[in-house]
């Protein structure tokens, strides 16, 4: 029986009209701001900078200041300063090639992953590390609310952890449409109230500057160190997978045309690989206000990000206006990158739990499952032992985001051995693809063991550099040894029509499913097995039976 389905003759349709299988379909989808699947031409209706400048408002969070500062606290300025900027360096280059797949071709992380080396199943492994990223995240930010509420207010810490949780749920239901009101607003006072501060003590007191630079560390002698240096990248690095969080919000991008390339490639520039920029500067930022905290107050307040900001406030502002400010800032900063946490954990759970499942039980399921872990940790005082569990997760964010960058930017580019354009369907994939899961599972492994000094003291601070290494050299040498057999199930989805248009964009032809009812675009769908028609991508991955799967290529 022919596989090749006929085009449905039916208008491009409004985003409402858009649906995923279950009650209430139309609005629904729009609720869930396509999980699991491409977005769709007619549902990306912002600009390249609006888009850019959501993207960018989650990354107000505060872990940077306390990430800085207990760098800088235990091995000094200038042995922190060279590991923020080893980190961002990495962080840049790696993550490029993400963003640029992420809004050229209008998929997430976990879809690309699945197409650049990983399998169909086989990325649900690290679905799993971007899900922990955003809870760990989340709580790390709840934990800097809580303290500021009890500054400001006098709530204990674990009533704090319950409001800076439950208070994101309102905001996170409504996806893109409410969260990009949300931070363009929210974002021109959030920078006023970080950088000010800091402008008023170096403009009113030059000598913070000169403390600053000469600040030692507990654990040093204010010379600079490799084995700090990499120490204090590694805790950075933990930050690698935030590039995820980048990619939800800009595989909404609009298609890259001749008319908009330059803001488009400037908006992707921008708030992908480019939040690091403004990431390493909080960093050092935490620096700086850790030693002003440490000769003002003393250490023990130093890596509180409530705490620096007061001080910072209470020297150029009457002492009435400064714990509200300082309340403020933090409430805004912690609303501001957790609602990104919530979201993008929630489709990171929802992604592997279909997957397993192949049942859809709705995006919100698992936004309260990622506020439920991250509740446990805040109560269980993650805070006091921040630097041991980001230098712990670094390994595995930077095993998995080196290999997809480089299965993008080698294996794709330059050995061509991984296909050009991403798949992320069932049916079109491998269940797993030995080349990133082998390269992932080894970097990860290797390099958790040298963090445990299984390999000794000597390598332990180097275990992130491993990671990243063993990842960018198993990587193509997987793909060399296996020929790139595991990428492709099949290369013929059963359509006539191509993939993506004249532009390079992906095609916004659109075709029913004939197992919902509903409209998709092209890149969304494939033929069905058993009939003459066409299935969405979330309808094929909850098919129990494979009833409509393409069967493998001969």
């Amino acid at each position: 029986m022919s596989t090749e389905p006929r085009l449905a003759e039916v208008a491009e349709p409004e985003p409402a009209q858009q649906a995923a299988p279950g009650t209430d379909q139309a609005v629904k989808e729009t609720l869930e701001d396509y999980t699991l699947r491409f977005a769709p031409r007619s549902y990306r209706r912002w600009t390249p900078m609006v888009v850019a400048t959501t993207a960018l408002g989650g990354i107000a969070y505060m872990a940077d200041f306390s990430i800085g500062a207990g760098i800088g606290l235990a091995h000094g300025t200038g042995n922190a300063l060279l590991a923020i900027a080893v980190a961002a360096v990495v962080i840049f280059v790696t993550g490029f090639p993400l963003a640029y797949y992420g809004a050229r071709y209008n998929i997430d992380l976990d879809l690309i992953t699945r197409g650049s080396g990983f399998g169909y199943f086989g990325s649900v492994l690290t679905s799993v590390i971007f899900a922990s990223f955003t809870f760990i995240f989340f709580a790390l930010e709840g934990s800097i609310m809580a303290q500021g509420l009890k500054l400001g207010l006098g709530l204990p810490l674990w009533l704090g952890y319950l409001v800076s949780t439950l208070m994101v749920i309102p905001l996170v239901i409504y996806g893109m449409s409410a969260l990009s009101k949300l931070q363009v607003w929210t974002t021109p006072i959030w920078l006023l109230l970080m950088v000010g501060p800091l402008v008023y003590l170096v403009a009113t007191d030059p000598g913070t500057v000169d403390r600053f630079l000469a600040y030692a560390g507990t654990d040093g002698d204010g010379g600079i160190n490799t084995a700090s240096v990499l120490l204090g990248a590694g805790v950075c690095l933990s930050l690698i997978a935030q590039i995820g969080e980048q990619i939800d919000y800009l595989r909404f991008m609009p298609p890259k045309t001749e008319a908009n390339k330059r803001s488009w490639w400037t908006a992707v520039v921008m708030a992908g690989p480019g939040w690091v920029v403004l990431g390493a500067l909080k960093q050092a930022i935490g620096v700086f206000l850790a030693v002003y905290i440490i000769a003002e107050v003393g250490a023990s307040a130093a890596p509180e990000p409530i705490q620096q900001f007061k001080g910072a406030f209470d020297a150029m502002m009457p002492s009435w206006l400064v714990v509200p400010l300082a309340v403020v800032l933090v409430v805004i900063s912690q609303i501001k990158i957790n609602v990104t946490n919530a979201y993008s954990g929630s489709l990171a759970w929802t992604n592997s739990f279909t997957r397993v499942t192949r049942r859809y039980p709705g995006r919100m399921v698992f936004v309260l499952v990622n506020l439920g872990f991250a509740l446990a940790l805040m109560e269980a005082d993650m805070f006091s032992f921040l630097n041991g569990i980001l230098g712990f997760y670094s390994n595995c964010a930077i095993a998995w985001v080196v290999t997809v960058a480089t299965d993008i930017g080698i294996n794709k580019y330059v050995l061509k051995l991984s296909p050009h354009a991403p798949e992320f369907r069932r049916g079109m994939l491998y269940a797993v693809n030995p080349v990133g899961v082998v390269a992932f599972v080894a970097a990860s492994g290797l390099s958790i063991a040298m963090y445990f000094h299984a390999l000794g003291d000597t390598l332990q601070p180097y275990s992130p550099v491993a990671a990243a290494v063993i990842a960018f050299v198993l990587t193509p040498l997987m793909a060399v040894v296996t020929k790139g057999r595991y990428y492709l199930r099949r290369t013929d989805d059963g359509i006539a029509e191509p993939l993506l248009d004249e532009d390079g964009n992906p095609s916004a032809v659109t075709y029913e499913c004939h197992v919902c009812r509903q409209q998709f675009e092209r890149p969304d769908v494939a033929a069905c097995r058993t009939h003459h028609a066409v299935v969405c991508s979330l309808c094929l991955s909850t098919d129990k039976v494979g009833d409509h799967v393409l069967p493998a290529a001969v």
